[in-house]
């Protein structure tokens, strides 16, 4: 072999290493673990769907405090993984400050828009699916009282809560919603303990159905719900199989889609703001072999039908993210 060759393959070879690096993509959960059952596991199972559709890998962190999210984002940066997805609305600074560091670098952010070149932006209509699950609530009540648990008190949680109270009001304007929010720092999502509190609370004052829209700590609420035999409603994944026959139904949102089609599209990922809501399948409601017992074929159809009405426009869904009023809800 000639020297010539011999240079042109060595370049090859790292120009193939090269590309290699920057295509492995790269996933940042947000506290409270991969495996929370809810917002981070979801975002893993898109991952780890593209990884055996493929064959390819990727790589992924969890973090351990507030301050890794912009040194994790840099680490993968400077690795050359593209894209970055970030799992939460709490990498938007972190986020704002690094995208321009690396223009070349696609990130996608999941539940918050930054404004940057580089960056896609993936929210979701919550409040729509809260309000299919707030029918089922009202529709499976039999004390007239459900509840709402939520994590972190933020404006994206109290959309949550609100759309699952216009979705009550739907069925039954006489029905009382009680609602309580598990804290005001990032470890309101994973305390477990508390959301079992907050659930004796709630039971405490005749809420026979409650909705969790709080991470991990909605883990204790549905293991609460389930031991003192009233029914839970999940939220993100599909809980329902946690506590079979106890779990109402759970409000999806398809977490898993964003990661899986922005590890698809790779480097050349097309930036932007992206919504996924009814009319595109982007939340919903689960129905199972875990909760077919729960659900009457009348709770089914009333729930199904205000789906559709939603999706094309002929029902609309108070959303406090646009404005900050919750009618008929207290915190």
């Amino acid at each position: 072999m000639t020297l010539m060759k011999k240079m042109l393959g060595a370049a090859a070879t790292v120009a193939t290493s090269a590309s290699f690096a920057v295509a492995e993509p790269a996933l940042i959960f947000d506290l409270g673990g991969k495996f929370d059952k809810s917002f981070n596991e979801l975002a893993f199972t898109g991952a780890q769907r593209w990884a055996d559709d493929t064959g390819n890998s990727f790589r992924e962190i969890e973090l351990q405090s507030e301050a890794q999210r912009e040194q994790a984002l840099r680490r993968f940066a400077e690795a050359g993984n593209n894209p970055i997805v970030m799992a939460g609305f709490a990498f938007a600074s972190a986020l704002g400050d690094v995208a321009a560091d690396y223009p070349d670098t696609k990130f996608t952010i999941i539940d918050m828009v930054v404004d940057a070149p580089n960056v896609r932006s993936v929210v979701f209509k919550e409040h729509e699916g809260s309000y299919l699950v707030g029918m089922m609530a009202a529709q499976a009540s039999k004390t007239g009282t459900v509840g709402f648990i939520g994590g972190m008190d933020i404006p994206l949680i109290r959309r949550f809560a609100c759309g699952y109270a216009q979705g009550v009001e739907a069925v039954n304007a006489d029905i009382k919603v009680v609602a309580n929010m598990t804290g005001t720092t990032p470890a309101a999502w994973n305390d477990p303990v508390k959301g079992s509190e907050l659930t004796k609370a709630q039971i405490s004052q005749g809420a026979d159905v409650i909705y969790a829209a709080a991470g991990g700590t909605g883990v204790g609420v549905l293991q609460t719900a389930a031991d003192e035999n009233i029914l839970s409603v999940g939220v993100d994944s599909n809980q329902n199989y946690m506590h079979p026959g106890k779990v109402l139904t759970s409000m999806t949102k398809k977490v898993d889609n964003a990661v899986y089609n922005a590890f698809s599209d790779g480097p050349d990922m097309e930036t932007g703001f992206r919504v996924m809501g009814l009319n595109n399948r982007g939340v919903g409601f689960a129905m199972d072999e875990h909760n077919a017992a729960l659900v009457s074929d009348a709770m089914a159809a009333t729930t199904y039908k205000a789906a559709y009405d939603i999706a094309t426009g002929a029902v609309s869904v108070h959303d406090y993210m646009s404005d900050d009023s919750c009618p008929n809800l207290s915190f």
